[in-house]
């Protein structure tokens, strides 16, 4: 099947016709909000525990001011500092740390449990939307966009929703009430303090211009380098085969090589100006500067050492909150990027559900079916009946609309005009769960997930037992390879059992047999096994197809022979169709039984 790249139609394009990044992080700031929508309550108290959380920072340092005055005076007068004041002080600076940690540890726990609501919101409604996909969507480049969303997206938007809340309220009422104490205790030593920050803030408002458009950028660069990678090792077995290495790992290396192009032209100039803005704001040079202008201060008796000393330590605080607000801020930009791609993936248009109507038997009938990808048509205007029990092979050049016509009976997608009916009844009208149970299908790429065998054959077949699933095992020729496990049908795909090409093959045949739907479609099994094995495959595939309707994609005349009518496709359209004697002296057949051209 052929596949096209999607891109957010909703964008401002950008010169090269790509989304403009500006755009893009504005959707994706949107898209933030509308995703953490359930959570609002929870992250707004949060931030309020934040702001008191920071706020109370001030208080161990005015009751450290006053203990120490407290100290100084009674060495200054030669005597013991009294016990009683000195216990209060520090009873004060006890019950203080601890309230301040209290609320912090509160507000996180808000923030954490909002994000497990988040997540299962947000998982529950990707698996509910996944579920109702048409299964022609999940090409290789959305499934790098679904494995990106669910295991990548999430993690990003965590990060922003069970700290950044509290610890960015934090970061900013914290200096703020520190600050403003400073300036309580002295104008002087409050100006010390913040000497440097203008030209730390000169530096940073230069380094975050369109901060958020190449934030943007970035992420889809990222995403591309994601889903060419997906795609690119999705079909590395058949690359290899072929030969083709160096041409098909191109659009992999064009979108590898575009970002890093991008990201070194973006972050090249950031790494002077961030050398810079964080010398100015090096805790060396802040204590240097709040210790010699505070020393000065105390020598000419304008205030005291230990107001020195505290507002010295008071200052020191800046560079961490300026470097929490930073990464609190870059942070805040992944989680707008990642949101937007879970919004993007929860807007898929759903397959639309069937009715409640039941196939009255096993007949196929395509009736002016056209479908399209995108601008590209993969058929058009193509009729075909295949009676009951018969088996009609689809045949044409790679492009012609085999694969799409055969997915369209098994319901992948709609089409956008005509009707596709079994036993008399549009497969609009079936619930999935019907037509499932009514049509299976084997593909040339046989899928088999991490669980055990028995689960896999029964995959289609809940409740089925051991009796059945070793008669679909026997009749698929894979019983001796399962009874050679040590597990049996308990052995695990990919850790107790690593089936070859063929014997996969072999056990999504027993999965379609123990299924025994009276429709059938097949794409041909054996286009790249060996010899002996499609010996194997051959002998399964006849006891699959026995007394079924079957509709086989066929790429050789092996594949052909003994089907009751042949339907030659090519462009999207049917050329001819008929009984093999009918058909035989067709151009394409003719091309098809050459042995220069036998193959896809």
């Amino acid at each position: 099947m052929t596949t096209t790249d999607h891109e957010s139609g909703d964008n401002e394009a950008g010169a090269d016709g790509s989304p403009d990044p500006r755009e893009t992080h504005r959707e994706g700031q949107r898209a933030f909000r509308e995703l953490t929508a359930p959570i609002r309550l929870s992250l707004t108290v949060a931030r309020i525990l934040g702001i008191v959380y920071g706020g109370l920072a001030v208080v161990p340092y005015v009751i450290l001011v006053q203990l120490g005055e407290v100290l100084l005076d009674a060495a200054r007068s030669g005597v013991t500092p009294e016990r009683g004041a000195v216990m209060n002080l520090l009873m004060w600076l006890t019950g203080a740390f601890g309230a301040r940690y209290g609320i912090y540890f509160v507000a996180l726990t808000v923030t954490h449990l909002a994000d497990v609501r988040f997540g299962h919101i947000v998982r529950t409604r990707m698996v509910d939307v996944l579920a109702r996909a048409p299964l022609a969507w999940f090409t290789s480049a959305n499934s790098g966009a679904v494995r990106k969303a669910i295991q990548d997206d999430t993690h990003d938007i965590h990060a922003v929703i069970a700290h950044a809340p509290v610890e960015s309220s934090a970061a900013i009422s914290a200096p703020l009430s520190l600050l403003v104490y400073t300036f309580v205790v002295d104008w002087r030593l409050g100006l010390l303090s913040i000497a440097t920050l203008p030209v730390y803030g000169l530096i940073n408002a230069w380094m975050m211009r369109g901060m958020g458009e190449k934030t943007a950028e970035m992420d889809r660069h990222l995403t591309r380098v994601s889903a060419t990678m997906v795609e690119f090792v999705s079909g590395i077995s058949v690359v290899k085969a072929f030969g083709t290495v160096g041409r098909s790992h191109r659009r992999f290396t064009e979108a590898a090589e575009d970002f890093a192009r991008f990201y070194l032209a973006w972050c090249g100039p950031l790494l002077t100006g961030s050398a810079l803005g964080q010398a100015a704001v090096s805790p060396s040079l802040i204590l240097l500067i709040s210790t010699a202008g505070g020393a000065a201060l105390a020598a000419a008796g304008v205030v005291s050492p230990v107001q020195v000393v505290t507002c010295a330590i008071i200052a020191l605080v800046i560079p961490a909150a300026i470097e929490v607000l930073g990464t609190t801020a870059w942070s805040y930009q992944i989680a707008g990027a990642s949101a937007l791609r879970i919004v993007t993936l929860l807007a898929v248009p759903p397959l639309p559900g069937g009715g409640t109507e039941k196939p009255r038997g096993a007949s196929i009938d395509i009736d002016a079916v056209s479908f399209a990808y995108g601008s590209t048509l993969a058929l058009d205007d193509v009729s075909l009946s295949v009676p009951e029990g018969s088996v009609t092979a689809l045949v044409g050049p790679s492009g012609s609309g085999k694969s799409t016509l055969a997915t369209l009976v098994a319901r992948f997608a709609d089409p956008q005009r005509g009707s596709v009916r079994i036993g008399g009844v549009d497969v609009r009208d079936i619930a999935p769960d019907v037509l499932y149970r009514h049509v299976s299908f084997v593909l040339q790429d046989p899928q088999l997930l991490d669980i055990s065998i028995r689960d896999n054959i029964a995959l289609g077949a809940r409740g089925a037992d051991d009796e059945a699933v070793w008669k679909a095992a026997a009749h698929a020729r894979i019983d001796d390879y399962i009874r050679s496990l040590p597990g049996g049908l308990d052995s695990v795909v990919g850790r107790d059992a690593h089936p070859s090409g063929g014997q996969a093959q072999r056990i999504a045949i027993a999965r379609a047999l123990l299924v025994d739907a009276p429709v059938l479609v097949l794409d041909e099994a054996t286009a790249f096994t060996d010899p002996e094995a499609e010996a194997d495959i051959q002998q399964a595939l006849s006891a699959l197809v026995e007394g079924k309707t079957v509709l086989v994609i066929a790429h050789r005349p092996a594949s052909i022979a003994g089907v009751d009518q042949i339907a030659i496709l090519e462009g999207g359209r049917l050329l001819a169709c008929g009984s093999p004697d009918e058909v035989a002296e067709h151009p394409y057949m003719r091309r098809m039984s050459a042995p220069s051209t036998e193959g896809r």
